[in-house]
């Protein structure tokens, strides 16, 4: 069978890991510092902080922003439940928006017809790991006529003094657009690096910080580094110095940490990221689009153009005329085949939460679109020559089993 996705663990990532549990220190400690500096470097933004997870990272800037009952977030209706279930946790609103025509991607258009004077957050998701259109949302919230309608409610939002640009960077780390790499692309990114990310921890995420100068990054990473540690002065690597034993809760905060056993897989990963996690993940997007491209029925994704370069996470292939029925007749006799495939996403307004809430998928007719015929194919560092052949034969054979 081939999987769609699993981790890649070699022996230099199992090296580290027990290099750490030698150590005798492993909860957050120097490896997690140590990780956070390299991301800094790798993405060119100001401060890094990791977190047990992606979604707890996003919640955590919620919070930090004030954004609670009354308040409402922008996001698409075309992502994974965490993106909403973290607004839905502060007691703010979920507004929801449909996607482009051309991709993936929530549409500029739809947020601007959305904004209203409660929108404290836009939260884009770069799905696939294909960047969203950055420049037109953040020239979006800085325009005269949306800032009028903005209305602080304290001090953070006040010296922001606009709509806060979040963007959920679950699958983009590595990703460039327009000659910046994801964690610079918005006021604040959050990474995940959960097990079937291109770069894993097992479980975990970071929040990189890109505000404006009238921000001092180093007291907003201190003030997130309290807030996710249950509103504690001082961390255990802290703790730990000579008479650094005495602490102090400030605020009644969160367990949202990162542990050094956690970070020592993203030490080994990050450092050879770029020239050859990237690069590897790039060859089987090449092949798969180089050997649908001449079927009629096959509408590969957008993953690179001359200035916006993805990270290769999601190979979403489209498959053209279908319906959702038969979308789900190609997974089930894929998987006949032994090939493992997926779908991402199930819209939001599909979901028994969010329908109960009053979410209509009929009002996000682009998204339905897409994900009614949307196939993901298998895409990991150890996937052979010859397993993406048989993926694509494999498909190819169900294409003409079931009449395409």
């Amino acid at each position: 069978m081939i999987p769609f996705s699993p981790p890649k663990i070699d022996q230099s990532i199992i090296d580290e890991v027990i290099d750490t549990l030698n150590s005798g220190w492993i909860t957050t400690g120097p490896k997690t510092k140590k990780f956070e500096r390299e991301l800094e470097k790798f993405c060119g933004n100001s401060r890094t902080l990791c977190v047990s997870s992606g979604t707890h990272g996003l919640e955590l800037i919620l919070r930090w922003f004030g954004v609670g009952e009354g308040d409402e977030v922008i996001l698409p209706a075309y992502t994974y439940s965490a993106t909403a279930n973290c607004v839905i946790h502060t007691g703010a609103t979920p507004v929801m928006v449909d996607t482009n025509e051309e991709d993936f991607n929530l549409s500029v258009e739809d947020i601007a017809r959305k904004i209203t004077e409660k929108t404290k957050v836009i939260m884009p998701v770069d799905i696939g790991g294909m960047p969203c259109a950055y420049n037109e949302i953040n020239e979006l919230v800085k325009s005269s006529d949306v800032r009028k309608k903005f209305q602080s409610r304290n001090e953070i939002q006040e010296k922001l003094g606009r709509i806060l640009v979040l963007s959920d960077s679950a699958h983009s780390l590595g990703a460039v657009y327009h000659g910046k790499n994801a964690g610079q692309l918005a006021d604040i990114s959050v990474f995940s690096f959960h097990a079937v990310k291109n770069l894993t921890t097992a479980e975990g995420g970071a929040i990189a910080l890109n505000l404006p100068s009238a921000f001092n990054a180093d007291e907003v990473y201190n003030f997130l580094n309290v807030f996710s540690l249950h509103g504690q002065t001082k961390d255990a690597l802290a703790k730990m110095q000579n008479k650094g034993w005495k602490y102090d809760i400030i605020m009644p905060g969160y367990k949202a940490n990162m542990t050094d056993i956690q970070a020592s897989l993203g030490l080994v990963e990050i450092n050879r990221y770029r020239k050859d996690t990237l690069e590897k993940r790039r060859d089987i997007f090449n092949y798969y689009f180089d050997r649908l491209k001449d079927f009629e029925w096959a509408e590969n994704p957008v993953y690179e153009t001359d200035k916006i370069c993805s990270s290769y996470h999601v190979y979403m292939l489209r498959i053209k005329g279908t319906t959702e029925d038969t979308r789900d007749k190609f997974i089930s006799k894929m998987y006949e085949k032994g090939v493992s495939v997926n779908v991402h996403f199930i819209p939001l307004p599909l979901l028994s939460y969010y329908k109960k809430e009053g979410y209509q998928m009929e009002d996000y007719p682009n998204a339905y679109q897409k994900f009614q015929n949307e196939l993901s194919l298998p895409v990991y560092y150890d996937l052979s020559v010859s397993d993406r052949k048989t993926v694509v034969d494999k498909l190819v054979e169900t294409a003409k089993k079931l009449g395409f």
